[in-house]
């Protein structure tokens, strides 16, 4: 499964997200809304890995207001290997700085997350849908397309694990 350090976005803009999940998931695709009991909640995340402690992690990040404040562009639609669908966040100076931060304090404090989540690979995004079937790829992401520009700004951050029952805020 994955663990995730993730940022969480605002009243409207985690409204908007959830809207859009509902309308895909009426047309037969599944998103992050039917994904392990309802237990996702529109978020980019910073970080990545098979497993990860909130312990070390609370403690690497202590002082640092992760992601709070942050204001992200979500502007366009995008798709990994595997059918994953998402809304891309816009890369700005101010967020790669924060991410670089992040990770330098991960590292130093010897946590170990996936590469490509790691800075000068990581591609910010709010994830759709981890599987859309390949008949229905077009028509989701013009649904996506539709709800588009989306500004946020970050209210919190947390450390998560749902397969394992893990959901840690910073």
């Amino acid at each position: 499964m994955v663990a995730a350090l993730e940022l969480y976005l605002d009243v409207d803009a985690t409204r908007r997200v959830r809207t859009l999940w509902r309308a895909l998931e009426a047309e037969g695709i599944p998103t992050l809304a039917s994904l392990l009991n309802d237990k996702h909640r529109p978020h980019v995340s910073l970080a990545a890995a098979r497993t990860l402690s909130p312990a070390p992690i609370i403690e690497a990040l202590d002082g640092l207001p992760v992601g709070r404040g942050l204001t992200l562009d979500l502007d366009f639609v995008g798709q990994f290997v595997g059918r994953v669908l998402w809304l891309g966040v816009t890369p700005t100076a101010e967020l790669l700085k924060h991410h670089a931060e992040v990770h330098a304090r991960l590292a130093a404090a010897g946590v170990e997350t996936w590469d490509l989540y790691q800075p000068g690979r990581w591609v910010p995004h709010c994830t759709v849908s981890m599987r859309v079937p390949n008949p229905q790829m077009g028509p989701a992401i013009r649904r996506c397309l539709e709800m588009l520009p989306l500004r946020a700004t970050v209210t919190g951050a947390g450390v998560t694990d749902h397969a394992n029952g893990i959901d840690v805020p910073l």
